[in-house]
């Protein structure tokens, strides 16, 4: 009785931890192979820095929103909150998946980038987010919520 009882003690903590979801800060690790790159990668080969913002999480938002959608064969298959997940399409046919996660008390958006296939991705995913990093910063101030009244 008393097994019983913990395990069913420890069943509730259990579903009730799946019911919140993963921490939405929280991005993938990297995998092994050389096609990842991450603002959160411990490794220095793997890792880029995150990308700075000033303003709202809405405003860093909506403006890397507009940045992924204006770069080629990009989609964003999802975003909410601290979130966003694109899909960039090679010209192989080849799918990336790119996350991002708003982190404002940090003032930063830290980023993932990595091939869906293959080992090796020819510095594709850190070039990649380099661009996205040189977009967002080359937009109009008040864009990535730099504007007035801001910090």
């Amino acid at each position: 009785m008393r097994t019983f009882l913990i395990f069913l003690l420890l069943s509730g903590f259990s579903l009730l931890a799946s019911a919140a979801g993963p921490r939405e800060a929280d991005l993938p690790p990297c995998p092994a192979s050389p096609n990842c790159v991450s603002s959160r990668d411990p490794d220095p080969s793997r890792r880029v820095d995150p990308i700075p913002f000033r303003g709202t999480l809405e405003e860093a938002r909506e403006a890397l929103e507009a940045v992924v959608r204006s770069l080629p064969r990009a989609t964003i298959v999802a975003s909410s909150g601290i979130g966003i997940r694109a899909e960039f399409l090679s010209l192989l046919g080849f799918v990336d998946d790119v996350e991002f996660r708003i982190d404002g008390a940090a003032g930063v958006i830290h980023v993932r980038s990595a091939s869906r296939k293959g080992y090796w991705d020819l510095g594709v995913n850190r070039r990649r987010v380099e661009t996205i990093r040189e977009a967002f910063e080359n937009m109009p101030e008040k864009r990535r919520g730099g504007g007035p009244g801001s910090l």
